[in-house]
């Protein structure tokens, strides 16, 4: 007891649980999840290759049932569960995953919908052709054995391995710190390399890669990026672009469907089919009528039905970058190198198994060379006791048993102990000349076979040569085409908006408020013609309402500087009596700020500028090239105008063509009655970020009510103020200036309750243009104003008045009214 106490260690958690999960994590690693290098497989695949030949269960023989091929392989040499096994033993017959499988199966071995194989009682299995070559020369002492798990049997550390397995199948497994993704390769392509590496061992990347173009996926497909694979071969990691094997094919009525007959590795098929009906089904590609799966014993077929007109590539560019119909190959090349894990690239996998194929060779002809030595040995001694057969007749006679009978002959007639017993169980019937004649024979062919054997193990060209031979009869007997096809660059997907999005009109609004949406026309004009003010909330009013496509874009700007972006096709299509969403539902935005401007853009490209203004005086025009939507635009807004001061905002946003930005001047007023007009070309276009340049040059207590953009051929200035005076003026009255300047009084200063800018217009000159003025007061009481019912002021006067605020209120807001354009449409309402 003392002594049992004695051995007793105390340890920390710490040091226990890294001694044990290290012991495990090498187990895992080395006797598990990891191919050898060698003959590239894992310990469960080359158990169940041995155990199956060493039951005689060999293609050349019927058919048995897995379940008890599996049983012999965990109760002799795999002491894990069956399903392991099973599992492992189904892979290696699936021409899917292998693209030389080594088992073959009767009965449902899986398929590449996902679906899992029968249950292996239902199954049968037996060695596939082309594993006799992994196994051949077991039985010679080419590899080393071991003992199994309860030392009954002896079961191989690696395989002889005809053919560079871990290249032909490659390998996938998931382990302790490593996993490893190795594709398969063409048979013939890999041991052409190893040949050419046999006749130049000095051979680099580039001169093996003349054989091994790439990775032959048993699926085929299309595998682009040359660079890729080739630093996969250097390094041993990898990326590649594997995409299905399509064509566009012309059918009746017009229309075109996209067969798909080849897809990437590993890629479930009923998933992808699936996936790419969802897509049809939810509409984010126009123009998919159908998806089916034609795939039968012929092989695989995906045909896509396209509707008339659809832009066939297009849709298949969609789907390539959308679904698996085209995935990322990874290359991560671990295997088990000299008893540890490393990530190897092509030539030390081709060395490492030359080297491994020399050593079974060598072992292989000792071995050979050992039993020709024993059995010419015995032939020089029959030869010998022909000869002198009365004599040695007479002297077994003469013996009272066997033994003396060998030691007799042994003593007489200098025969060796190996030669007595084969002269002394020597049957009778072979006493004859004729036998003598073959003994002879027999002599010299295993004269000239030790002296072969010999030359291969004294000469390393001998050997070379002889593996060479033995390759080239592997390649010439199992090679097949290449079904992947390798392409040096990764093609570019262009996806055009049209295959995403179908092409209408639609009428598109967004009000002061806050809310936008976009309707049918077919909507918009059966509410507008009904009942014109549904579609906006109470004390609410459009800041854009017009037609658009669903290929343009929406621009909407607030009064803090930032801007919201939306494709018009992803805003909620509602009807036109909805109010829409509300800007706040997607994007966060400060309480205090709100929607001033809108725009629709027809493309992201094309040369528009927009013009921003604040309060506290400061402008800029910055281009649609720094606007551009950011990755964020359907969760945050974008900064479009730097505000300087925290009580500043912005006032009013333009959008003209960078063409005709000289065309228009920039008039500002303040609230002090101060005007300003200057060029637009002296506001300079900065960046989204930038917070722009003085426009005017204010007094302390005054600050800046209204921008206008005005060109002086076809416009007139309207001012209203807040008494309720309104006026319209010739530009001329306010001289062009230079920008920054306080400018010049635009109403006549009175001592007693002055008036004082509340907005100004822009005034077009179009007599068919029907332009007022809406005015709305503190009271919800509502103005218009007719353009053409007052005469012109010069800059000195201070209008008409044309609300009484005594009794009518206080102005709240007042906006210019075009009249409605008709909408030509095709449609019957």
């Amino acid at each position: 007891m003392v002594k049992a106490t004695q051995n007793i260690q105390e340890l920390s958690l710490e040091e226990v649980m890294g001694d044990r999960f290290g012991r495990y994590s090498k187990y895992i690693i080395q006797e598990r999840a990891l191919p050898d290098i060698r003959d590239g497989l894992k310990p469960v695949q080359r158990r169940i290759l041995y155990a199956m030949a060493l039951d005689g269960n060999t293609y050349d023989k019927p058919f048995r049932k897995s379940a008890k091929s599996v049983g012999n392989i965990m109760g002799n040499f795999h002491p894990h569960g069956d399903s392991s096994i099973y599992d492992a033993m189904v892979r290696l017959s699936q021409a899917w995953k292998l693209r030389e499988p080594l088992i073959e199966m009767h009965g449902n071995n899986g398929s590449m919908d996902g679906d899992p194989p029968a249950a292996m009682r239902y199954t049968e299995a037996r060695l596939s052709r082309i594993s006799k070559e992994l196994l051949k020369d077991i039985d010679k002492d080419t590899v080393d054995m071991v003992l199994n798990f309860d030392d009954t049997e002896k079961e191989p550390t690696v395989l002889p391995a005809r053919f560079p397995n871990l290249l032909v199948n490659g390998a996938t497994g998931i382990s302790a710190g490593y996993a490893t993704e190795i594709p398969p390769h063409n048979l013939g392509e890999v041991i052409d390399a190893v040949v050419y590496l046999i006749d130049h061992p000095d051979a680099d990347l580039d001169d093996l890669m003349q054989f091994v173009k790439g990775p032959d996926f048993p699926t085929g497909g299309i595998l682009q990026g040359l660079a890729g694979i080739k630093e996969a071969y250097t390094t041993g990691r990898g990326k590649a672009v594997l995409r299905s094997k399509a064509q566009i094919v012309p059918v009746r009525g017009h229309r075109e469907q996209i067969v798909i007959t080849e897809i990437p590795y590993e890629v479930n098929k009923a998933q992808l089919v699936k996936k790419i009906d969802e897509v049809r089904v939810m509409k984010k590609v126009d123009g998919i009528s159908e998806v089916r799966d034609e795939s039968d014993r012929q092989g695989l077929s995906i045909v896509i039905e396209l509707k008339k007109q659809a832009d066939a590539q297009g849709i298949l560019n969609y789907l390539f970058k959308n679904t698996d119909l085209q995935i990322m190959y990874n290359f991560n090349v671990v295997a088990i190198s000299e008893m540890r894990p490393k990530q190897v690239g092509l030539v030390e996998i081709l060395q490492s198994y030359l080297q491994h194929q020399q050593d079974v060779v060598t072992r292989r002809t000792s071995y050979n060379l050992r039993k020709a030595q024993a059995r010419q040995h015995i032939v020089e001694g029959l030869i010998k006791a022909l000869s002198i057969l009365d004599k040695v007749i007479q002297t077994i006679r003469s013996s009272k048993d066997k033994k003396q009978a060998k030691q007799n002959l042994m003593t007489n007639y200098a025969f060796t102990e190996k030669q007595a017993e084969a002269i002394v169980i020597l049957q009778l019937y072979r006493l004859t000349n004729t036998d003598v004649t073959e003994l002879e024979k027999e002599h010299d062919q295993l004269s000239q076979a030790i002296t072969q054997y010999q030359d291969i193990l004294d000469n390393p060209k001998s050997l070379a040569a002889l593996i060479k031979k033995e390759a080239l009869a592997v390649k010439k007997e199992y090679q097949t085409k290449r079904l992947t096809k390798i392409e040096k660059e990764i093609a570019t997907i262009k996806i055009s908006r049209r295959v995403i999005v179908s092409d209408e009109e639609v009428r598109v609004a967004v009000t002061r408020d806050g809310y936008f949406k976009r309707s049918s026309l077919r909507s918009y004009q059966s509410t507008i013609s009904k009942a014109p003010e549904d579609g906006l909330r109470e004390n609410d009013r459009f800041i854009l309402n017009e037609t658009a496509n669903t290929l343009e874009h929406l621009f909407i700007f607030t009064n803090k500087g930032n801007m919201i972006y939306r494709p018009i096709h992803e805003i909620d299509d509602v009807r036109w009596k909805e109010v829409g969403a509300h800007v706040s539902q997607s994007v966060g935005l400060d309480s205090s700020e709100s929607i001033i401007s809108a725009f629709v853009v027809h493309k992201l490209t094309d040369d528009r500028q927009f013009v921003l203004a604040t309060k506290a005086g400061q402008i800029k025009q910055v281009n649609l090239a720094n606007l551009q939507p950011n990755r964020t635009y359907k969760s945050k807004p974008q900064a479009a105008m730097k505000l300087k001061a925290a009580d500043d905002e912005v006032l009013q946003v333009y959008c003209v063509s960078t063409v005709r930005a000289a065309d228009y001047q920039v008039v500002s007023a303040t609230h002090l009655g101060y005007g300003v007009r200057y060029p637009l070309a002296e506001v300079p276009a900065v960046g989204a970020k930038a917070a722009g340049v003085k426009a005017m040059d204010l007094k302390d207590d005054d600050y800046v009510v209204d921008y206008i953009l005005t060109n002086e051929a076809t416009d007139n200035l309207g001012i209203l103020t807040q008494r309720g005076a309104y006026k319209h003026m010739h530009l001329t009255e306010l001289p062009v200036s230079s920008r920054a300047r306080r400018g010049l009084l635009i109403l006549r200063e009175l001592k007693r309750q002055p008036h004082r800018v509340f907005a100004i217009f822009k005034e077009t000159k179009d007599a068919q243009l029907q332009q007022h003025i809406e005015i709305t007061t503190d009271r919800d009481e509502i103005i218009n104003v007719p353009l053409n019912a007052h005469n012109f002021g010069d800059r000195y006067s201070n209008g008409t008045f044309v609300v009484d605020t005594e009794t009518q209120g206080q102005l709240a807001d007042a906006q210019l009214v075009k009249a409605p354009i008709e909408i030509e449409t095709d449609l019957d309402l």
